[in-house]
């Protein structure tokens, strides 16, 4: 081959190169097809999803959870939380108060019941004592009685006439009424009357009782 036919041999490979590599670049995209391209599907950003949890150094809100197991369960926050603590402070501790009130009121009623029933003794003491006591009174009055039964109306007479008349009336209504009859005789006239009607007065309320309206 001669000079003149390598040389242009040369230039149409030069020249098929240049176009190959342009055709080429046709197809590649621009800056601007770049900048304007949409993203594909795999390469876009997924979008932000919004949590419930709280996040950390925040108090959990007061809303109910989701209930689990078929119970509804809530959360509090610190604030309540510590409320709801002090609430039950509180309650425990009137709790405490009213059992110690309620154990002492009972040691209370224990106490008064016993001193109820040393009342009730005593007193079941001192009737005892007074019944013994009007009994023997009973008996030193009916032996006054036979002595002065026993002595002479005259004699009798003095000594009621130094006592008192409802105590001489007591005698006299012991001894028979032919004694007590003689022994007024013989007493002081006014002395007699006076005790007379401390006789009469006696058991007047049960003969105002019985009497007729």
């Amino acid at each position: 081959m001669s000079k003149d036919g390598s040389h242009s041999s040369h230039v149409l490979l030069t020249l098929g190169v240049l176009f190959t590599l342009g055709g080429a670049t046709r197809f590649l995209p621009g800056p601007e097809a770049a900048a304007e391209s949409p993203r594909s599907p795999t390469s876009a950003a997924a979008p932000v999803q919004e949590t419930t949890e709280p996040r950390a150094g925040e108090a959990a809100s007061a809303a109910p959870t989701a209930p689990k197991g078929g119970k509804l369960q809530v959360c509090f926050s610190g604030d309540q939380a510590t409320s709801l603590q002090e609430d039950r402070w509180l309650f425990e501790s009137e709790q405490e108060t009213l059992n110690a009130e309620k154990i002492a009121l009972k040691a209370l009623q224990a106490d008064l019941q016993q001193q109820s029933a040393d009342l009730a003794a005593e007193k079941a003491t001192l009737n005892a004592r007074w019944e013994k006591m009007q009994a023997e009174a009973g008996a030193d009055i009916d032996h006054l009685s036979r002595m002065y039964g026993a002595m002479k109306p005259d004699q009798a007479a003095t000594i009621f006439n130094q006592m008192d008349a409802a105590f001489a009336a007591g005698f006299l209504r012991r001894l028979s009424s032919d004694q007590a009859g003689l022994i007024l005789a013989s007493m002081q006239a006014e002395k007699a009357y006076v005790v007379s009607l401390k006789l009469a007065s006696r058991n007047q309320d049960v003969r105002d009782a019985e009497a007729p309206p």
